[in-house]
C-alpha cells in the first residue's frame, strides 16, 4: 500500500533521496511503481520517458527512474524520530555497567542525568537523516519538546512548507532552524504560515534546490530573521528585497552562480553585516554611486566580505572595497589577483594598504606594525609612477593624474600620512632584473665563535620560515628553535627582532650587505 497523498511525497531508498513524481502502471508489466526525480540526478536513468512515452518531467536528463513502492521509505513522524533518536540513548545509559579492571560497577547516579535530559526538556533537538516527513499526531509536539530552541531538520523527506510549518507552529520558543538538504514546496498563501516561524532570528537552507524569486516570496514568514544561510542552491540573478529580509545581519550566498551586475540588489539591506559570496563567480564588485575615494552609501552597515575562489583578477576591484564605510573584514583567498603573485604575503601587503580600515584579512588580523610596513611599502612601490604622474612632495606643486588617483586612491592620503618616499628608496625600486633582487647577507653566530660567518645571496621575498630551513641544513642543528635577528651599518650597535615566521625579509626593511645573527637553544 501507499499513501493516499502518495504524489510530490518525499521518499528516500538505498540512501538516496527523491520526490514521487508519478503514481501508476508502466506498461507492458504490471503492477504499480513510482516515478521517482531523485536529488542527485546520477543515481536516476532517465528524464521520467520510458519507450516513447513521457510519465513525469525532471530537470536533469538522468534525473528519474521508476521504483516498485515496496522498495521506498515514506519516513516517520517527528515524534517517533525524536523517541527514537534520544529515548534509545538514554535507556541504554540506564542501568549499564561498565567493567573497571577486573571489578563490574553498575552506574548510578543516571536516573537523575536522565531526567535532565528527558526529551520534553531539550533545547536543542537534532534530528538529521531520521527520514522526518511530517509532525504526528496533533499537539503531541508541544507536549514532547515544549522548549526547543534550535531545531536540525536538514536532510530529511519534508516536503512542503506546510509540513514545516505544522511541526514548528508547536515549538513556540524556536528561533534556529536547520531545513538543509530538503525539498520544500512553495505555499501558495505565504503569510498564513507566518505565526510557525513568529521567533524564527536563523534559518539555514543549504542546497534546498531554490531560486532567489522563491525566497522572496517565502520571506514574509520570517519577520524577524537575522541570518539566512543559502549556499549551494540555484540562485542567480538578484533582485531586491523590498518589505522583506529587513533584519537580516547574515547572508550566505556563497556556491551559487551570480549574476555578479545584481549583487547591488541587496545593498539596501539596512543591518547586513556579514556577506559570503565565495565561489559564486564574481570578478567585478562596482559601487558606481560616488567617484574614487570617496564612501558608498551601499551596503551601509557591511563589516565582514567573503570573497574566496572567485574570479577576482584587477586591483581596482580592491579600490571599490574601500568605498565602503563599514568593512573592517574580508576574505579574498583564491582569486587570480592574489594567485599571480608568487609571494602570497605580497598580496597581502596590497590589500591592507588599500583598504584603510582593514582589521581582519583572510582570518588573520592585521597588527599596526603590519599596516605600517604594508603602507610604506606601497608607498615605495609606486613613488616613481606617483612622480611621473605630477605628484610632488611640495603640496603647491603635486597635481598627480586623474587616471594615477583612480588607480591608487589612497596614495595621496598615505603621503600625508608618512611623508613623500626619500629618491633613495624609488631608485630600490627601478631594477626588477632577478641578480638585483637577490640580497647578499651575511650569516654570522654571534654565541658559536667557532663557527666562520656564512654568507649567501637570497631574495628581499623569501619569508622568514625559508630562511630558518635553510640554516638548518648549512648549520646542521636539527630540531633547535631559532631566533634571528639583524643589523646594519646604518645602526652599528642595534639589533633588530626577526620575529614572524610568515614574513618576507623585505618586509623587515634588510638590505643588501646587512647581516643576520643566528642564536638557538
Amino acid at each position: 500500500m501507499v499513501p493516499e497523498d502518495t504524489l510530490g511525497r518525499r521518499i528516500v531508498c538505498d540512501g538516496e533521496r527523491g520526490t514521487v513524481r508519478y503514481v501508476g502502471t508502466v506498461p507492458p508489466t504490471a503492477g504499480l511503481w513510482l516515478g521517482i526525480e531523485w536529488d542527485n540526478p546520477e543515481r536516476g536513468k532517465h528524464d521520467g520517458t520510458h519507450e516513447g512515452v513521457c510519465y513525469f518531467t525532471c530537470r536533469h536528463p538522468t534525473g528519474g527512474s521508476f521504483v516498485r513502492p515496496k522498495k521506498v521509505s515514506f519516513g516517520v513522524d517527528y515524534v517517533t524520530a525524536l523517541r527514537q533518536r534520544y529515548e534509545t540513548e538514554l535507556d541504554q545509559i540506564i542501568g549499564e555497567e561498565v567493567k573497571i579492571s577486573t571489578k563490574t560497577v553498575e552506574l548510578v547516579g543516571f536516573e537523575a542525568v536522565s531526567q535532565k535530559q528527558r526529551v520534553e526538556n531539550l533545547t536543542e533537538v537534532a534530528l538529521r537523516r531520521c527520514d522526518v516527513s511530517g509532525p504526528g499526531p496533533e499537539k503531541e509536539i508541544r507536549k514532547t519538546t515544549p522548549y526547543v530552541v534550535s531545531l536540525d531538520l536538514s536532510s530529511n523527506l519534508l516536503n512542503s512548507w506546510e509540513t514545516v510549518a505544522a511541526i514548528t507552529e508547536q515549538l513556540e520558543a524556536l528561533e534556529e532552524l536547520q531545513l538543509s538538504y530538503n525539498r520544500l514546496q512553495l505555499s501558495s498563501d505565504p503569510l498564513s504560515l507566518k505565526h510557525a516561524f513568529c521567533r524564527l532570528r536563523v534559518l539555514s537552507l543549504k542546497n534546498c534546490d531554490v531560486t532567489w524569486p522563491q525566497l522572496l516570496e517565502c520571506a514574509p514568514i520570517w519577520p524577524q530573521l537575522e541570518e539566512l544561510y543559502v549556499s549551494s542552491n540555484n540562485i542567480t540573478e538578484l533582485k531586491q528585497p523590498i518589505g522583506v529580509l529587513q533584519n537580516l545581519t547574515v547572508l550566505d550566498l556563497s556556491n551559487n552562480s551570480l549574476v555578479q551586475e545584481s549583487v547591488s540588489q541587496i545593498s539596501n539591506l539596512p543591518r547586513l553585516e556579514k556577506l559570503n559570496l565565495s565561489s559564486s563567480g564574481l570578478s567585478v564588485i562596482c559601487f558606481n554611486d560616488v567617484s574614487s575615494g570617496n564612501k558608498t552609501a551601499m551596503f551601509s552597515s557591511l563589516k565582514n566580505l567573503m570573497l574566496d575562489d572567485n574570479k577576482i583578477a584587477e586591483w581596482w576591484v580592491v579600490n571599490e572595497m574601500e568605498k565602503l564605510r563599514a568593512l573592517v573584514q574580508l576574505s579574498c583567498r583564491r582569486n587570480p589577483l592574489i594567485d599571480r603573485e608568487r609571494n602570497h604575503e605580497t598580496a597581502r601587503q596590497l590589500l591592507i594598504a588599500r583598504l584603510s580600515q582593514l582589521e581582519v584579512l583572510d582570518m588573520r588580523e592585521v597588527l599596526a606594525e603590519e599596516r605600517r610596513g604594508a603602507e610604506l611599502d606601497y608607498i615605495r612601490m609606486f613613488g616613481t609612477e606617483w612622480l611621473q604622474a605630477g605628484g610632488n612632495a611640495d603640496p603647491a606643486k603635486n597635481h598627480s593624474s586623474d587616471e594615477f588617483t583612480s588607480q591608487h586612491p589612497r596614495y595621496q592620503s598615505l603621503i600625508k600620512k608618512y611623508g613623500a618616499p626619500e629618491e633613495g628608496e624609488l631608485q630600490k625600486q627601478k631594477p626588477f632584473a632577478l641578480k638585483n633582487q637577490l640580497l647578499t647577507i651575511k650569516f654570522v653566530c654571534p654565541e658559536e665563535t667557532d663557527r666562520k660567518p656564512i654568507e649567501k645571496k637570497l631574495p628581499g621575498s623569501m619569508i622568514v620560515q625559508k630562511v630558518k630551513g635553510l640554516l638548518f641544513r648549512l648549520l646542521k642543528i636539527p630540531g633547535a628553535d631559532l631566533r634571528l635577528t639583524y643589523s646594519s651599518s646604518k645602526m652599528e650597535g642595534k639589533e633588530i627582532d626577526i620575529d614572524n615566521d610568515l614574513k618576507p625579509l623585505q618586509f623587515y626593511s634588510i638590505e643588501n650587505g646587512d647581516t643576520i645573527l643566528v642564536r638557538w637553544s
